[in-house]
């Protein structure tokens, strides 16, 4: 794996002249954030050596070098899913190349379902810890030393510094945030009411398919993290049904205002 991550970032480094600080994947229906990025250069994952390539409705793909809030970028428009049938490794492995090309944070988003009560559709939650229930862990074989150490502590996968900028940033511009614990799953499919319920009793404000993954590699190249969901649909307290149309609906609506507390935040930082 360390050889084709080496290839892969020593191909990005050839094709863009462009050291980023700051990683940012971006989720179901928040792809316009990119376009908020004074581009530098764009590079297909199609024409990147090992990378997969996402097959998810509404990913388009592709990683976009550039200024935000006068900040140096990088960010995944499009990731990758367990569900879609990659490996683990594939599905962390562009935070790993991300690392090697010089981010000092990783900002992650993502849609996801509500199971706190006090949530609404269209809200943003800070995540403030996760609970990994995908039945596997991308960490598991043999460790890579040069990555990390074989036993990552994860006493706070989400720093708290960010949170906490987060926060102040809302209130100055006037966006509530939730804040909460979440659940990574497998999928493909929504959960049940049964689901909702048991995930809920085990401590989780919010689910959904990704993230937990990618976060878990980036804490294991000691990579600090902040990561915002999107609340896009409930799934305690309603009888409604989501769709993945639905979710990207609701994910894009909300999006302006998850991008002023990200490109707020760059300023800061």
């Amino acid at each position: 794996m360390l050889q084709k991550i080496k290839q892969t970032t020593d191909y990005i480094q050839r094709c863009v002249d462009f050291q980023p600080e700051t990683g940012i994947i971006l989720g179901t229906g928040l792809g316009n954030l990119a376009n908020e990025i004074e581009v530098y250069k764009t590079l297909s994952y199609s024409e990147i050596p090992n990378f997969p390539v996402s097959t998810v409705q509404g990913h388009k793909g592709q990683l976009v070098f550039g200024y935000l809030s006068g900040k140096k970028v990088v960010a995944m428009q499009g990731r990758f899913h367990f569900y879609e049938g990659y490996t683990m490794e594939q599905v962390t492995f562009p935070v790993r190349v991300l690392k090697m090309l010089g981010i000092k944070l990783l900002i992650v988003s993502n849609a996801s379902g509500g199971m706190n009560t006090s949530f609404k559709v269209g809200d943003i939650m800070v995540i403030t810890d996760h609970i990994n229930h995908f039945g596997t862990n991308p960490l598991i074989g043999k460790n890579i030393d040069e990555l990390g150490p074989r036993f990552p502590e994860m006493s706070e996968v989400y720093d708290k510094r960010y949170i906490k900028m987060a926060f102040e940033v809302a209130e100055r511009n006037n966006i509530h945030l939730q804040k909460g614990v979440y659940i990574g799953v497998t999928g493909p499919t929504f959960e049940t009411p049964s689901e909702y319920k048991f995930f809920h009793i085990a401590g989780a404000d919010a689910v959904g398919m990704s993230t937990v993954p990618e976060v878990i590699v980036a804490r294991h190249m000691g990579l600090p993290v902040f990561a915002l969901s999107v609340i896009t649909d409930m799934g305690i307290g309603t009888t409604e049904k989501p769709t993945h149309e639905e979710v990207q609906k609701a994910a894009a609506a909300a999006e302006p205002k998850m991008t002023t507390v990200i490109k707020e935040m760059l300023k800061e930082i």
